[in-house]
């Protein structure tokens, strides 16, 4: 397995929870580390977070950090979750079922405190708005530690690039967080492995694929540097929108009947269901007439299996399964 970088560094001192305002008040005292490597400091998207132990009572703020939570087996250090985009792989059905949900969409931050968590976990910074859990540096104030992934910073602080090393570098933070950083190299080489064979399968050589994830007045499409490129570069497709920036953006349809693509990817989301896309497509005057639309060569892929996160191995493997019983 490839060594990399550890996104944790062992705190040299560990910090007051709070401390007094008052002028000439005495040095607070030091903490004792909670066991080997704590405590820890978890940075992301601008905003570091001293962890002084492993945390017990979490909560997860968006389907991609209960997923990491849940891969990583800390069902049972999860005092709540909320926000999912779709369903629960059946994998970790059970596991997550175990977990209280707090809320089908953002709990506000009474709710959220009334949880007594020690820890706050969200895949985007909107997770930690005023309407949320309210800002990290007000959740440390109170003694909770927290953490937004590294895909999810907003508009204030710049994302971490998409690739799979830097996926692997957000479970691993979390592993540390949670003091076991063996799960997260066991997921990884896993992981590897897995796309390791489907490289030398290429099961999509020779396609050129439109990924539609969502949209009516426009496409929203897979772009060139997000989580749609990484698996279709994982499966060897082409998108034929690889030549746009960022992970998704809005293409014309003009656009897209231009690309006239061999095959149509289906992000299915409770927001927008892979059923209506193929509705609006097969309905159009324009675009039922594209050659994938005509021979219904249609993959879905959930959408939660299609952003940076620990199921976007998942998504490549189960779109080359895809492909490769399509070409039978």
């Amino acid at each position: 397995m490839t060594s990399r970088r550890p996104r944790f560094l062992p705190a040299l001192l560990a910090l007051p929870l709070a401390l007094s305002a008052c002028a000439g008040a005495p040095e607070p005292e030091k903490k004792e580390a909670a066991g080997d490597g704590f405590p820890v400091e978890a940075s992301s998207c601008g905003y570091t977070s001293t962890i002084e132990a492993p945390p017990e009572r979490a909560v997860t703020m968006n389907q991609g950090a209960t997923e990491v939570m849940l891969a990583l087996g800390l069902q049972d250090r999860m005092a709540g979750t909320a926000y999912l985009d779709d369903s629960v792989p059946a994998k970790w059905k059970a596991a997550y079922d175990e977990v209280e949900v707090l809320s089908k969409e953002y709990p506000d931050h009474e709710s959220l405190l009334a949880a007594e968590p020690d820890f706050v976990y969200g895949s985007y910074s909107s997770a930690f708005g005023d309407e949320a859990a309210g800002s990290q540096k007000e959740l440390t104030g109170l003694g909770i530690g927290s953490f937004v992934s590294l895909f999810g910073c907003g508009e204030n602080e710049p994302s971490a690039d998409v690739s799979f090393d830097a996926v692997w570098d957000e479970i691993e933070t979390v592993a540390e967080v949670f003091g076991v950083p063996e799960r997260a190299e066991a997921l990884e080489e896993d992981q590897e492995k897995a796309l390791d064979a489907l490289a030398q399968q290429a099961p999509g050589k020779g396609l050129d694929v439109f990924w539609f994830d969502s949209g009516d007045k426009a496409a929203f499409a897979g772009a060139g540097e997000g989580g749609p490129q990484l698996i279709l570069d994982a499966v060897g497709a082409t998108n034929v929108f690889a030549d746009v920036k960022g992970g998704w953006a809005d293409v014309s349809w003009e656009r897209v009947v231009k690309s006239d693509p061999d095959l149509i990817v289906l992000a299915d989301a409770s927001w927008s269901s892979a059923q209506e896309k193929i509705a609006l497509l097969e309905k159009d005057p324009v675009l039922k007439n594209l050659r994938a639309v005509k021979a219904k060569a249609y993959v879905v892929l959930p959408f939660s299996a299609t952003t940076p996160g620990v199921r976007l191995a998942d998504g490549a493997v189960d779109l080359g399964e895809q492909l490769a019983q399509r070409s039978r």
